[in-house]
């Protein structure tokens, strides 16, 4: 006799941290979660997309040894629910006779109920998906899961409006719409999301629950932020962001569809949280993924290394944390002192290593090659690269990473040096421009976010916000001796990498045509030095690296 169709279901949604490749720990991560979503009552788990495989794999994907761990590990979790829990549905790769299919298996009772595989691949940004996938051969219906008939679209498969891939889900009599994803962060993104499952609601007239991955893989930083639609366009329930948390939601049939009768309302941070919670997880997740115990990183006295410091210390603990300052016969004395308060109030371990003789030394060996030239910008850059060798000395003996600090203003017009402050594995502040990390300083002064190790408290010197940036490479050098005011310079920047704007339509805003000029052409030649650069978080919709892709031998120039 057939069970009549449930009038409750409960529907757990796993924002969980898989790292890429670790099929075992991803596969422990998924059964602890729905061991836990079990005693809260749950009969089906939704996890994210290519969970498995941890997202995104990229090439592993075209290992055959790599697609047979993911197919085992999803085979044993579909066996795991014949204990008569929660069954599942999982994100992992799929090698088929169609191609190699980036998919989600939905098991339950001991077997694998169904197989889904994603039918639009973004190629666009920081994805790249058709490169190693195959798109899935054809629209499939929904799956029949004790008696609720439930749609899968996988991420960009309500993304895209090529393909009314939703619409057609309910046309053939799904009822709730699960949409497992790997949706990064940008600044304002959950906005996005939510406009675009509103659109999605407004086509098929379904509910539709969306669960997004947490944790950084390089410079992605994926926030989680689940959340749900109903079906009248009211938000359902929605989940924390940059928490990993397993949450089970309570949905009730109603005489025309679902609607979801018990879930979260989380508060989503304000922009110069959700930011520095990015840069925070991002970092932590690079450093204790890929292995090291330690951090160390250059504290000058400026305002990006402090904030940078300041981010190191909240993402692993002031144990976990050296702070150098490496001072030369330019470093002022409101340096020292900042940079040693700055260490203080975060409590992380702190040196102070001269560079006299290291930049004197190259200084000698180099004279007699030099003999005739005038001083200038190689001596300054010396010294820059006399500290990064001390770093980088420091990370070979103690195994240390070296955290570089040069924010999106300087990367984008080249006020970095080579080998020399660009030293490092990993730059939490790279995508943020010069104005945006003053912002975040001040507002971590105020605050100590969710999560965070470090102390509260004014943790970054109000001396060292204050004060005019520099390098401090020669006498009294200030940032705007090279470059523009930083406000302007943000401006014109977020115009030419994020607006991809003529120099016309940026000199319109009020900016001098010259100066616009000038920083276009700053942009384009430094794309050598970016090539070389640490990876860093995504914290703009357009980053350097995954988002902007331009030639280094360019000789375009917008003349207009």
């Amino acid at each position: 006799m057939t069970k009549p169709a449930p009038d409750v279901l409960r529907i757990a949604v796993a924002q969980l941290n898989p790292i890429v490749g670790d099929v075992a720990g991803n596969l422990a991560k998924a059964r602890e979660a729905r061991a836990d979503a079990a005693r809260h009552g749950a009969d089906l788990v939704l996890y994210t997309e290519l969970f498995i495989a941890g997202y995104p794999p990229e090439d592993l994907v075209l290992r055959p040894a790599f697609l047979s761990a993911c197919e085992r590990a999803v085979k044993d979790f579909a066996a795991d629910t014949a204990d008569g829990g929660p069954g599942v549905i999982i994100g992992t790769p799929l090698k088929r006779k169609s191609g190699t299919h980036n998919s989600i298996i939905f098991a339950d009772g001991g077997k694998i109920l169904a197989e889904r595989h994603k039918l639009d691949l973004p190629n666009y940004g920081e994805f790249d998906e058709k490169r190693v996938f195959q798109a899935g051969p054809e629209i499939q219906g929904p799956v029949n899961f004790r008696g609720v008939r439930l749609g899968i679209p996988i991420c960009e498969d309500i993304w895209g409006g090529d393909i009314a891939i939703c619409e057609t889900l309910s046309e053939s009599g799904a009822e709730i719409l699960l949409v497992p994803n790997g949706s990064p962060y940008y600044r304002d993104k959950v906005d996005v999301r939510h406009q675009v499952v509103i659109r999605q609601v407004i086509e098929c007239g379904l509910p539709i629950i969306y669960a997004n991955q947490l944790g950084g893989q390089d410079e992605l930083v994926f926030d989680g932020a689940s959340f749900a639609i109903n079906a009248d366009r009211t938000l359902a329930f929605q989940m924390s962001q940059f928490e990993e948390t397993v949450v089970v939601t309570k949905w009730r049939r109603s005489e025309t569809d679902w609607v979801c009768a018990d879930g979260p309302m989380s508060k989503i941070p304000e922009k110069e949280e959700a930011d520095y919670r990015a840069c925070m997880l991002g970092l932590r997740d690079y450093v204790n993924k890929n292995g090291f115990k330690n951090v160390v990183l250059g504290l000058s006295g400026g305002i990006d290394s402090a904030i940078c410091a300041a981010l190191a210390v909240d993402a692993l603990g002031e144990e976990r944390v050296r702070a150098v300052m490496m001072p030369y016969r330019y470093t002022s004395k409101d340096s020292l002192k900042d940079a040693e308060d700055c260490a203080r109030a975060l409590g992380c371990h702190y040196d102070i290593v001269p560079i006299f003789e290291p930049v004197d030394g190259f200084s000698h060996a180099l004279a007699q090659l030099f003999e005739g030239t005038g001083e200038g910008i190689t001596e300054e850059n010396l010294q820059s690269r006399a500290r990064g060798t001390i770093l980088m000395a420091i990370s070979n003996k103690f195994g240390s990473m070296v955290v570089t600090t040069g924010n999106k203003s300087e990367m984008s017009v080249g006020y970095a040096t080579l080998y020399g402050d660009m030293n490092g594995g990993f730059n939490p502040i790279k995508d943020l421009y010069k104005m945006q990390v003053y912002a975040l300083s001040r507002w971590r002064n105020g605050h100590v976010p969710p999560g965070a190790l470090g102390p509260s408290g004014e943790v970054i010197p109000k001396n060292i916000i204050d004060k005019a940036p520099s390098a401090e490479l020669r006498e009294n050098q200030t940032d705007q001796d090279s470059l523009p005011p930083y406000p302007v310079l943000d401006d014109i920047l977020e115009c030419l990498v994020e607006g991809e704007m003529s120099v016309d339509a940026i000199v319109a805003r009020g900016h001098s045509r010259k100066t616009v000029h000038r920083i276009e052409h700053l942009l384009y030649v430094a794309e050598y030095k970016r090539r070389q650069a640490a990876p860093g978080v995504k914290i703009t919709k357009k980053n350097f690296g995954r988002d902007r892709r331009y030639p280094i031998t360019n000789r375009f120039r917008d003349r207009g």
